[in-house]
């Protein structure tokens, strides 16, 4: 699957208050979505450390949730998913020619 059309097609499963308008309230509800999902993808991996179990079907499952929120609010924000990897792809290539890839700050 084309990584637009599914972000095209996320919004047809976004049932929350104002889905698709870029207002604070969607920006907010995303946000916290996120930050849960990815909370819930720590928690499956903090289980390795603590009971020796690994499930990877449960950890991609949890991802595939954090990529549903990033699809939401990239859209939210008026940027493609291709748009988000292009800026990601652009920042850390900066950061790798200029060997600051392992420093920290967001002006590097």
């Amino acid at each position: 699957m084309d990584i637009n059309d599914y972000q095209e097609w996320t919004l047809s499963t976004a049932i929350y208050p104002e889905a698709g308008t870029g207002s604070n309230l969607e920006l907010s509800y995303l946000a916290l979505g996120l930050t849960s999902e990815a909370g819930e993808v720590a928690g499956k991996v903090k289980k390795i450390l603590r009971d020796g179990t690994y499930d990877p079907g449960a950890i991609m499952s949890e991802l595939s949730d954090v990529l549903w929120y990033i699809a939401r609010l990239a859209d939210s924000l008026g940027m493609t998913m291709e748009d988000l990897a292009d800026l990601n792809y652009g920042k850390l290539t900066r950061r790798l020619v200029a060997g600051t890839i392992s420093g920290s700050g967001d002006a590097r």
